[in-house]
């Protein structure tokens, strides 16, 4: 599992890339962002959550939104290009993703899904994701997660 963290942070180092890894106390259960907020000390407004959702053309989709706001369905399907989406099944984030629930992050996951991010996050000098795994936190620059991950941003927000 902690291999995950290691992958995404060999990423940044071959890449140059300025990031800071947080630890937060956990247990194997997941914690919802505005708990990893607190834990960490860190903006909620900068804490991003990563949800993954499928099409009705069954298509996957990544979308990374502040951890204290909700993903409105139809942003996101319009983001997509589809007519609708939905959360993926809780029994399908290991097999989709490779990560545990709690522990998605945007970057490394078994395969390169379609990302967007909440169009907020530019606002920040710097946003804090999950490195792959609770507990594991990763803080790097809005520019430089979007690039790694191929985003785009839109406006995802209730």
């Amino acid at each position: 599992e902690s291999q995950l963290v290691d992958k995404v942070i060999e990423v940044f180092e071959q890449k140059k890339i300025k990031y800071k890894a947080h630890e937060y106390p956990h247990t194997d259960a997941p914690v919802d962002g505005l708990t990893v907020a607190a834990l960490t000390g860190q903006d909620p407004a900068m804490v991003f959550k990563t949800l993954v959702l499928r099409g009705v053309s069954k298509n996957i989709y990544v979308f990374v939104i502040p951890v204290a706001d909700e993903l409105d369905l139809k942003k996101a399907a319009k983001a997509a290009g589809e007519k609708s989406v939905a959360m993926i099944h809780v029994s399908e984030i290991t097999s989709v993703t490779g990560y545990v629930r709690g522990g998605c992050s945007p970057l490394g996951m078994k395969k390169q899904y379609k990302t967007f991010f909440h169009k907020s996050c530019l606002e920040h000098e710097s946003m804090i994701v999950s490195a792959g795994k609770i507990g594991y936190q990763i803080e790097l620059s809005p520019e430089d997660l979007i690039q790694l991950s191929r985003a785009k941003t839109f406006d995802l927000i209730v």
